[in-house]
């Protein structure tokens, strides 16, 4: 019983001492989210030119989500007709190139990690794209293409296919500081929540077992910590090699990756980890859903290739500069609760939470939140918002949540499950 005490007190600190940051990043990309459409993404994806690649990555950052919600947005995007490699590397940045990873890692590891991450995502977009040039030919895409329209369930289809973005038309402080805004922004911050919670609650609680149950010397045998080329030679091609075993993704990496660092893995085989989110055994298997297991197989190749040169690069980039910090100075937190500035900080993004919690359950919310895990096609397309009216019915715009029939500009609601959100 001690021996569980400690590992959960472990998983507590490291919860209590991101809690706000994780709030932060969630109600950034919930503002930018509920102003930008759908369709403008699609349409600014359209190929794979320098230009395309930098916006799909840059509206991946802003729309941060789980990674099984970010490899069903990709392939939603990819079936409107984004170009793939633009989908892949909207994928990569959705999960990788996002606010609150980076605060959380600045938080738990220090700043070097934070600007490793955001140097590291681009490049390993850049090595997927040359390796899709090289190698993706264009019977395999159409095969790809062929299994994707099928439309096959994977993991949060729903949550992907909603478009909750405000239909108001105005410039950007105007549709957010509407009521329609501020019922998007609390659908899309607490939606984004329920995608993720499983897998940081499990990333935080392996994390805390393996920090109190496994010996640091365990560790430092299996990274050569002790040999220093070798575990910089080694360290972003096991990085990715561990991620994949402990089916951890998104967020939830994260404190695992705090325990490996202080065990001895090398700097970009930290950084190599974080970005195999996207290669953990059920996301491969969902890519053999969504494009076929040949294409699975190539996207299991290429991404690691990708993880890997990314990882050597930020290794022996932030070596060269002397920005890689100290092993010896890692610290897993186990003070828990004190009053200092996490504390305070975590109780005023609390009541924020709370302000958009209480917004999301007196809008129709809940209704939503049952339709998270839904069919790619039955799912909702577009989330209308309109005025408040009865037990969450009313005037919507765009297609709603019911399955099949949705919100026209008139009072008609959904079939079966609960109805679209109302401002």
């Amino acid at each position: 019983m001690e021996a569980i005490g400690h590992a959960l007190s472990i998983a507590g600190s490291m919860t209590w001492e991101v809690t706000w940051a994780l709030i932060l990043g969630f109600a950034l990309s919930a503002v930018v989210q509920a102003v930008v459409r759908r369709s403008t993404v699609v349409r600014l994806l359209g190929d794979d030119r320098p230009r395309t690649l930098a916006l799909a990555a840059g509206l991946g950052a802003a729309s941060s989500s789980c990674s099984y919600a970010a490899v069903a947005l990709a392939r939603s995007l990819f079936r409107r007709g984004a170009d793939f490699t633009a989908a892949m590397a909207f994928e990569i940045a959705s999960t990788n190139l996002v606010v609150e990873l980076g605060v959380i890692l600045a938080l738990l590891m220090g700043w070097q990690f934070t600007a490793a991450e955001f140097v590291g995502g681009p490049i390993m977009i850049v090595v997927l794209a040359l390796l899709f040039r090289l190698f993706l030919r264009e019977r395999l895409l159409s095969r790809a293409r062929e299994q994707a329209e099928r439309g096959i369930a994977g993991s949060m289809e729903g949550h992907a296919a909603m478009d909750m973005s405000v239909r108001a038309e105005g410039g950007f402080a105007r549709r957010l500081f509407s009521r329609d805004g501020f019922t998007s922004v609390s659908h899309i911050f607490v939606m984004e929540w329920a995608a993720i919670v499983r897998d940081l609650v499990a990333g935080l609680l392996i994390a805390g077992a393996i920090a109190a149950w496994v010996p640091d010397d365990f560790w430092r045998t299996f990274f050569l910590a002790d040999h220093p080329l070798a575990a910089k030679l080694i360290g972003p091609l096991v990085g990715p090699l561990v991620a994949i075993a402990t089916f951890v993704c998104s967020i939830g990496n994260v404190p695992l990756a705090v325990v490996l660092w202080k065990g001895g893995i090398s700097f970009g085989g930290v950084i190599a980890f974080i970005y195999a989110d996207l290669l953990i055994l059920p996301i491969l298997n969902i890519y053999r859903k969504y494009y076929g297991a040949r294409t699975a197989v190539f996207l299991l190749g290429t991404f690691f290739a990708a993880m890997a040169v990314a990882g050597y690069v930020v290794e022996f980039t932030f070596g060269g500069l002397g920005l890689i910090p100290d092993q010896a100075d890692a610290t897993i937190p186990e003070q828990g609760v004190t009053w200092n500035y996490t504390t305070w900080l975590n109780i005023v993004f609390l009541l924020l939470a709370a302000a958009l919690l209480v917004r999301f359950w007196r809008t129709g919310g809940p209704a939503m939140l049952r339709m998270m895990g839904g069919s790619p096609d039955t799912g909702a397309q577009d989330h209308g918002h309109g005025q408040e009216q009865g037990q969450g019915q009313g005037q919507g715009h765009g297609q709603g949540h019911g399955q099949g029939q949705g919100h026209g500009h008139g009072q008609g609601h959904g079939q079966g499950q609960g109805q679209g959100p109302v401002g």
